[in-house]
């Protein structure tokens, strides 16, 4: 899909489409302004969004608002222990010629679509998961020999549910990586709780109008990408990249001890994207330390794999990041 020309030409535009589509879910999500704000920057990037947080949360929820606040194709798949590959990609399949023959036909899966839900991606086994790699990393399915890729722009959503153990299986460090962005999704405050019982115990729903199309996305991604950044900041991402990686020169030493793994490439990537984005949508020409820091747990936090030991103190990754990002980048 190509961007017209006028949306180029005008980020203001852009950036209201942006705000109205923030305005829209929120209709139908309360009290998540900046769950929202972050799945839109993940959408904005080109990235995977992973909801985490307990049930009855609005997370499936939140995803359908944004299926009708963008107009995107959208599909839903329930990841079951039973669900196999094909059921995500599609396969082969026998059909009917017309003429009293049958072909070997590929039939595509839900995989083909905008907007993927993928939800309680947790309970499918790790080769269902796995299906899911190769298009969240490439756009594109491999079947029968050839490589076909998916429409753009494409983003899965992914739900889990942390605090159930039974019938589940834990997500990959590989796959955990592949999510740009991994949000928390906790309880309302009263007062929210107080708004959602009364807008959802009566008869009326609300009427959510597309704002925000795929060709704007698009374009949007490509302004993401051109978004200027001072050299100092992306020396600063790396040298805090560097500083959670255990057994090397630059290490922290708290993070010789806390981590097994630190920030990867991909995730130093995903940082200051998604920081980009977020300095466009706030109405700023270029990256500053607070985009930065606004993105910088949903980006990275689930990237830094903890030691048994440090597993003692729930908070001690996020401290240590906290730490190191304003060592590194605090004083720019």
């Amino acid at each position: 899909m190509t961007p017209s020309t006028d949306i180029i030409a005008d980020p203001d535009k852009l950036r209201g489409a942006i705000a109205a589509a923030r305005a829209e879910m929120g209709k139908a999500v309360r009290g998540q302004d900046e769950t929202i704000l972050l799945i839109l920057i993940g959408i904005i990037c080109g990235g995977h969004v992973l909801l985490e947080g307990p049930p009855g949360t609005g997370k499936t929820l939140m995803v359908q608002s944004l299926h009708a606040a963008t107009g995107l194709d959208f599909a839903r798949i329930q990841f079951t222990p039973d669900l196999m590959p094909a059921d995500i990609t599609g396969g082969m399949t026998l059909v009917d010629d017309g003429n009293g023959h049958a072909r070997v036909e590929y039939r595509p899966g839900p995989i083909f679509t905008q907007l993927l839900l993928a939800d309680e991606i947790n309970r499918a086994t790790p080769r269902t998961q796995s299906a899911l790699l190769e298009a969240m990393q490439d756009g594109a399915i491999s079947h029968d020999g050839r490589t076909e890729a998916l429409p753009q722009p494409f983003t899965v959503l992914a739900t889990q549910n942390p605090i159930e153990m039974e019938g589940t299986y834990t997500l990959p460090e590989a796959q955990i990586d592949r999510f740009m962005l991994r949000i928390n999704v906790g309880y309302p405050t009263p007062d929210v709780l107080a708004e959602i019982l009364v807008a959802t115990t009566g008869r009326e729903r609300p009427d959510i109008t597309t704002m925000l199309t795929a060709g704007q996305i698009l374009t949007l991604r490509d302004l993401v990408r051109d978004m200027p950044v001072v050299s100092a900041i992306p020396l600063a991402v790396a040298r805090l990249a560097g500083a959670t990686q255990p057994g090397t020169p630059n290490a922290d030493p708290e993070a010789n001890k806390v981590l097994r793994y630190g920030i990867s490439p991909r995730g130093a990537q995903s940082l200051l994207l998604s920081a980009k984005a977020h300095a466009f949508i706030v109405g700023r020409n270029h990256v500053a330390i607070d985009d930065l820091r606004a993105v910088l747990m949903p980006a990275l936090l689930h990237r830094l794999q903890p030691r048994f030991e440090a597993r003692v103190d729930p908070h001690a990754v996020a401290k240590l990041l906290t730490r190191l990002f304003d060592r590194h980048l605090g004083d720019l």
